[in-house]
């Protein structure tokens, strides 16, 4: 029988006296600074309940508090409701930051604890600089193993190679490429936390986290030599030789013992303070840091052309599978739950060949579900999709070239006037995004305004990022660009994926989202220098029946009927001879 959440927190609380003391923070993710991680890191979903990818837990003597951005404002209070915790929204009135409260609600000299592994040299250094001297942080070992008996153990799947001819690189040619980066940053050793960096670095994948191919592991690359830290037990014998040309095979556990002999005081070790833990740093003799992001990180977030080659294949086979699963279903008398949805939809992916599974938990939310953000349907959430309304369903898949991300509102029954305008709002944000042209050198948040413009005309907004990178065949979000309002200083390059997805959500009636993949490209060059664009990489019909022509202009009819025109020549030789008819009037002009 499963501890209750309450009484969780109060065997916490016991651990906090035997240590001396007044607060746990958790920050819910991994040695690594995973966004996903495996089971035995869940430790917020463990203490409280709630079970989304970001927010934080704050635990004192009288009180337990858990922190979420707006995508989880609902259903943060679903999932604690019947608990002690107290919800606590980002950036939002009203509501103090974690250090905030922490200074205000605590006395001076309170000692608040987290747990060593999983707090990077940067955080540790904002925490502190928050609470001032008043309030010491103590970096320990994690409280929650005294008191979580059956905490899973770190996995360790069965890793696969990926062929250099998808890969584009050779695991021995991406390690020239970091070493010359060491050596031009005048550095002589770099660490590596990065689980997707590491698995791009290395060509590996694995399956230790859901949905996210990697594996945990880390990296040490020195100008003439290289470890990789894991269990050894993961590799085949042969992959294992194939491992051993270019990197030192170590189990995970022996990370600190060979950075304390190789690592001289002298040294200069370049480091991401963002994702490297108190744990790694301090193994390290050298403090002599040079600090920036990884370089596998710049590196893999530009596509190199059979990388690019490979995404478009993928999406190619995605768009396959979706017009097959658009065509079967029933709209007008049909009855499925949303997990059904979801499953019929994955087995049209499964009909592929190289389809490898899932890139991402699917979100399939009808009516009132589709306008949580982040929604994910459970045995007793799970909504019946029948009558009139709209489902709001973002899937994608892991294929042996490339990964996808799509988003489509689909219309079951007759539409309303105001669900056809709040489409056509959103469709018209995703187009412009989609045309823009912009000089090089342009971040994400320049061109974030694009796809909101239109809502804030009409007095209406959403509150998600509009874009994340893609990874390939990794991580579905993946930096260091995105599209959002906070000012990311990082420029678009060639070759960097990333979604392109606004939105528009009413509580207790409907949400819509229009999700499409594009890969930035080079669009010519003049006096004022070079210009870039994005091509749009997913291959799937817009909801045309949800669409209002007359609040498009000219322009933008033109570009959904260019863009389903060719939808439809990408896919006619390929769907199911019974999809056609659907796709020949779902691409029809406007």
């Amino acid at each position: 029988m499963p501890i209750p959440i309450n009484e969780r927190v109060a065997q916490l609380r016991s651990q906090l006296v035997q240590h001396s003391l007044d607060a746990w923070i958790i920050n819910g993710t991994d040695s690594h600074q995973s966004e996903y991680v495996a089971p035995r890191w869940r430790s917020r979903e463990w203490i409280s309940g709630f079970t989304g990818s970001a927010g934080s837990v704050l635990i004192t003597a009288t009180e337990a508090l858990l922190w979420v951005d707006s995508r989880y404002f609902i259903q943060g209070e679903e999932q604690i409701a019947g608990t002690e915790f107290t919800l606590m929204k980002i950036d939002t009135a009203g509501y103090p930051d974690m250090n905030t409260y922490i200074q205000r609600s605590l006395k001076a000299g309170a000692r608040v604890g987290i747990a060593a592994e999983t707090l990077t040299i940067s955080a540790k250094a904002t925490i502190e600089a928050a609470l001032g001297d008043a309030i010491e942080l103590v970096a320990t070992d994690d409280l929650l193993d005294a008191i979580w008996s059956d905490r899973p153990p770190v996995p360790s799947s069965k890793a696969v190679h990926v062929p250099d001819d998808l890969a584009g690189f050779s695991a021995a040619q991406k390690l020239v490429m970091v070493q010359t980066a060491l050596a031009q940053n005048g550095a002589d050793w770099t660490v590596i936390s990065s689980l997707d960096d590491i698995a791009w670095l290395t060509n590996l994948r694995a399956n230790d986290v859901s949905y996210n191919p990697v594996f945990y592991s880390y990296v040490l690359v020195g100008r003439e030599a290289a470890w990789l830290f894991t269990d050894p037990e993961r590799f085949s014998s042969a992959l294992s030789g194939q491992i051993a040309a270019s990197f030192t095979l170590k189990s995970y556990d022996e990370l600190s013992t060979v950075l304390k002999e190789v690592i001289k005081k002298d040294d200069r070790i370049y480091l991401n303070i963002e994702r490297t833990s108190l744990l790694v740093a301090d193994a390290m003799a050298s403090d002599h840091y040079v600090t920036g992001r990884d370089f596998t990180t710049d590196l893999k977030a530009s596509k190199n052309e059979t990388e690019l080659e490979g995404m478009r294949r993928a999406h190619l086979l995605d768009g396959v599978a979706l017009v097959n699963f658009l065509s079967k279903l029933d709209r007008k008398t049909g009855s499925y739950t949303e997990i059904e949805i979801a499953a019929l939809l994955a087995r049209e992916r499964e009909r592929s060949p190289e389809y490898l599974g899932p890139s991402f938990g699917p979100i399939s939310g009808w009516a009132e579900h589709g306008a949580l953000p982040h929604y994910s349907a459970t045995e007793e959430s799970n909504a019946t999709v029948e009558g009139d309304g709209l489902l709001v369903l973002d899937t994608g898949g892991h294929y042996q070239s490339g990964m996808t991300d799509v988003t489509r509102t689909i219309l079951f029954g007759v539409p309303t006037e105001e669900q056809k305008r709040d489409y056509t709002l959103v469709l018209k944000g995703n187009l412009a995004l989609a045309s823009a042209r912009f000089p090089e050198g342009t971040c994400g948040y320049q061109l974030d305004v694009l796809a909101r413009q239109f809502l804030w005309q009409e007095g209406l907004a959403f509150h998600h990022g509009t874009g994340h990178g893609i990874g390939f065949r990794l991580n579905v979000h993946e930096g260091p660009q995105s599209i959002s309002p906070k000012p990311l200083a990082v420029p678009l390059k060639k070759g960097m994926v990333i979604s392109d997805e606004p939105g528009l959500y009413r509580e207790g009636k409907h949400g819509i989202r229009i999700e499409n993949v594009v890969a930035v490209q080079e669009d010519g060059r003049s006096e004022f220098g070079t210009f870039l664009s994005f091509e749009v990489l997913t291959i799937c019909p817009f909801e045309r029946t949800l669409i209002t022509r007359e609040l498009l202009s000219e322009a933008e009819v033109a570009m959904v009927d260019a863009y389903h025109r060719w939808v439809f020549e990408e896919l006619k030789d390929l769907v199911d001879e019974a999809a056609l008819p659907y796709l020949e009037a779902a691409t029809s002009p406007l």
